[in-house]
């Protein structure tokens, strides 16, 4: 099994990339069981946040497979990397919130599966590359969302020279939210996942949808749609169950 569920309870899942004797590289079969774990996770109504990680404690991921690489031609090449695109977006289309937890290597296509998550914490034993052009080939798909995160002139670093970067850099420059040293990682993870459960399950859905939103729409679109999604809260119990607890005297 290449991709592991873990249900923790209180609606939080761990997914883990789990081939930690190839450094949890993304090959074929990863891919497509990654994508049915982000399409089956998005249809989860009781799903609250998800964390994203490496199996093992030494990498996250290697990023594409390279001995899947060297194989390809022209044909299969395209059907690869569409193939690793549709699995990186299934987990960009979860509707919950998504940590991803970052230990040791982060390469390639596993930092730009990274990049469509909603938080990033990492050690600082992580490391940071896209060194597709050293090999012969561009850094493409989701790469495209680094600049968003990093600033265009950082994200064109990464993607022309191949360079590795540590992670008190990747969090210098943007890509990362949190940096902790190695033995903190799972309690400042929990953290983040206990702050996400404190807040109303819908309007945490409602907050991502508005969120991804803001990455394609013009400012005036996405202000109109916001009020829609304002108003709309207000359907549910949720405002006023919630605003309940904190105007309720002591």
């Amino acid at each position: 099994m290449t991709i592991e569920l873990k249900e923790h309870g209180n609606g939080v899942v761990s997914l883990f990339l789990a081939r930690p004797e190839k450094r949890n590289a993304l090959n074929s079969e990863m891919v497509l069981a990654l994508q049915n774990a982000g399409r089956s996770l998005a249809e989860n109504d009781e799903l609250r946040v998800v964390v994203l990680e490496g199996a093992g404690d030494r990498v996250f991921s290697a990023g594409a497979d390279v001995n899947e690489l060297s194989r390809l031609n022209p044909d299969t090449a395209r059907a690869f990397i569409t193939n690793l695109y549709e699995g990186i977006e299934a987990v960009r289309d979860i509707p919950v919130p998504v940590i991803c937890k970052i230990q040791g290597a982060c390469i390639g296509g596993a930092m730009e599966l990274a990049a469509t998550c909603d938080l990033r914490i990492a050690g600082t034993n992580a490391t940071f590359c896209m060194p597709e052009v050293r090999v012969g080939i561009p850094s493409v798909i989701q790469a495209a969302l680094l600049p968003r995160l990093m600033g265009k002139g950082r994200a064109d670093w990464m993607v022309l020279s191949g360079d590795v970067i540590d992670a008190n850099t990747a969090y210098d420059w943007g890509f990362i939210e949190k940096c902790v040293a190695p033995d903190q990682l799972n309690s400042t993870t929990d953290e983040a996942v206990q702050s996400i459960l404190s807040s109303a399950p819908q309007a945490i859905r409602t907050q991502k949808r508005l969120c991804r939103g803001w990455d394609d729409q013009s400012t005036a679109d996405a202000i109109a749609v916001s009020i829609d999604a304002f108003a709309a809260s207000y359907q549910s119990s949720e405002p006023a169950d919630y605003l309940a607890k904190m105007t309720k005297k002591p």
